[in-house]
């Protein structure tokens, strides 16, 4: 699934705009990174026929906290101490849950329909902000989560023989991820990215590993080497989307996040057969106009003056 970034402090959003000044480059970045996650998603759904999800997320986080260890070690002060620990374990957790959910609907849905149903995640961002940030939401914001929902309805098609249960899990995937932006909002002006990061990888580690042996399938090294390139090729697509957004903003970059559906829609075709038919095109173009016009609101909500009374949803 593509990485999209919530909105930062006032420090970072300072830091960002001295190299803001490159948008090509960052546009270039941005479509790297969605071929790198395209092509991790289409290795997990091939490694889906032989591992459970489970497993398959294991290994991948696995991978993670083997990246991640170096920059732990070399970090100055322990990347583990936070000043708002339970929502960084949450936080870990909700990410866990949507890299799992969306890796199960993989092994029962062509890879463009379950790329293009997780594209509502903005929606659910938008939704969870009131409940968790009590963000006031306009009358256009809520018109173009309807409209968002309305595509991801022509994408599953409920009630008729195109629908498929399934899709429950990419939806589910795309509400836990929301959950996991909304918190990483919260925890933004509180905790160091390597902090983050570092909670990311050990408690996505330590949970799955928890659940790993109910499920253990031994892999043959043919699946230990296609696992390895999943983590590495997820690892990488979030790694390069940062780099991205240090050299455009969010509202030049969007449009460009949703390329991963194309790249997805091609290795599809040529590693599984899948052929998406007219209504998931139709549906995801819904979906994300819908998603570009929530960030194109969202850009103009951050350029209005704050209220000094509003209290600040990073404290």
């Amino acid at each position: 699934m593509t990485l999209t970034l919530p909105s930062a402090n006032d420090a970072t959003r300072r830091l960002t705009a001295r190299h803001a000044d490159h948008p090509l480059r960052g546009i270039a970045l941005i479509v790297a990174s969605t071929v790198f996650l395209a092509c991790s998603d289409t290795m997990a759904k091939y490694l889906g026929r032989t591992l459970p999800p489970i497993e398959i997320g294991w290994i991948r986080f696995l991978v993670f906290l083997l990246i991640m260890l170096p920059v732990m070690l070399s970090s100055s002060a322990s990347p583990l101490r936070s000043a708002r620990p339970k929502l960084q374990v949450l936080r870990a957790l909700a990410l866990v849950a949507s890299s799992v959910l969306f890796i199960t609907g993989l092994q029962f849905l062509p890879i463009a329909e379950a790329s293009a149903t997780s594209f509502v995640a903005p929606l659910f961002v938008t939704a969870l902000s009131i409940v968790l940030l009590g963000e006031a939401i306009g009358v256009r914001r809520w018109a173009a989560t309807a409209v968002g929902l309305i595509g991801v309805l022509i994408v599953i098609r409920p009630g008729s023989a195109a629908f498929n249960a399934a899709v429950m899990f990419p939806i589910l995937s795309a509400l836990s991820w929301a959950l996991t932006l909304i918190l990483t909002r919260m925890i933004s002006g509180a905790d160091r990215a390597v902090v983050t990061m570092t909670f990311s990888a050990v408690v996505g580690f330590v949970a799955l590993s928890a659940m790993v042996p109910f499920v253990w399938v031994t892999p043959s090294w043919h699946d230990i080497l296609i696992g390895v390139l999943v983590g590495l090729a997820s690892t990488m697509g979030q790694w390069i989307v940062v780099l991205a957004y240090r050299y455009a903003d969010a509202s030049v970059l969007a449009p460009f996040t949703y390329s991963q559906l194309v790249w997805v829609t091609f290795l599809g075709f040529g590693m599984f057969g899948e052929i998406p038919d007219l209504w998931t095109f139709v549906g995801a173009a819904v979906i994300i106009a819908s998603g570009l016009y929530t960030a194109h609101r969202e850009r103009l909500r951050r350029k209005q003056p704050p209220v000094p009374a509003e209290p600040s949803p990073n404290p």
